[in-house]
């Protein structure tokens, strides 16, 4: 009866350390727009490469289409405003991306100092970003923002929002130098100039090889800062 006992409870301490090894429990959530979201259905978006990366789930949110500024009032798109796309949770990370529809289809990428200033101010401590970013590290996450592809001297058609989106890049550099707890992670040097095979088909979204390699960066990230 006591070895019986004594198996019963070596039993029970293997399947608890078992559980504690294999926490289920989501502590990622990514949220923005689709370049976050591209691949999704494939299994190969850039939420899932960092879920394989490090051996857990990480929880997405993303959505294509998404913007910062989202005044349309379309039923049923909640998500296409980021900052509606966080869910509550013991998150320890939140991955998001986000503004560049704002500056291709909200102003065209020409006339944008205006929508620009309203996401984030120049010294990035004002505007829609910086609020977002506030609510998200107020729930004790750290958060990780993460920038966009450039197009790697070959034609694209959201070439012209390039110096915007540089401008919009350097704010959100800025903003993280406020925050311990807020990481810019630029993809700017990603792609090797005349290098096509880190973008899809359109030259805007990345492919399946860049959807990976933005991934892992964002996982390296996340391993070197727990």
């Amino acid at each position: 009866m006591k070895k019986r006992i004594l198996i019963l409870v070596a039993m029970v301490s293997l399947v608890a350390s078992v559980l504690v090894a294999e926490d289920p429990r989501p502590r990622i959530l990514a949220m923005g727009d689709s370049m976050m979201a591209w691949h999704n259905v494939s299994g190969r978006s850039i939420p899932q490469v960092i879920s394989n990366e490090l051996g857990e789930p990480v929880v997405s949110q993303a959505i294509g289409g998404a913007r910062i500024i989202y005044n349309l009032p379309i039923s049923g798109a909640m998500g296409m405003k980021i900052t509606n796309q966080y869910r509550k949770g013991d998150w320890d990370w939140i991955v998001v991306n986000g503004g560049g529809n704002d500056l291709w289809l909200g102003c065209g990428c020409t006339a944008c100092d205006k929508r620009l200033n309203r996401m984030i101010s120049d010294d990035g401590k004002k505007g829609v970003v910086p609020g977002m970013v506030s609510n998200l590290r107020q729930s004790g996450a750290r958060v990780i923002y993460v920038g966009y592809l450039r197009s790697p001297g070959v034609g694209s058609v959201i070439d012209s929002c390039r110096p915007a989106g540089d401008e919009f890049e350097a704010r959100i550099e800025a903003m993280s130098k406020l925050d311990k707890g807020l990481y810019f992670v630029s993809i700017a040097d990603l792609v090797p100039h005349g290098d096509r095979s880190f973008h899809g088909v359109d030259m805007i979204h990345p492919s399946v090889k860049g959807s990976a390699a933005i991934g892992k960066r964002l996982a390296e990230v996340i391993k070197a800062n727990e």
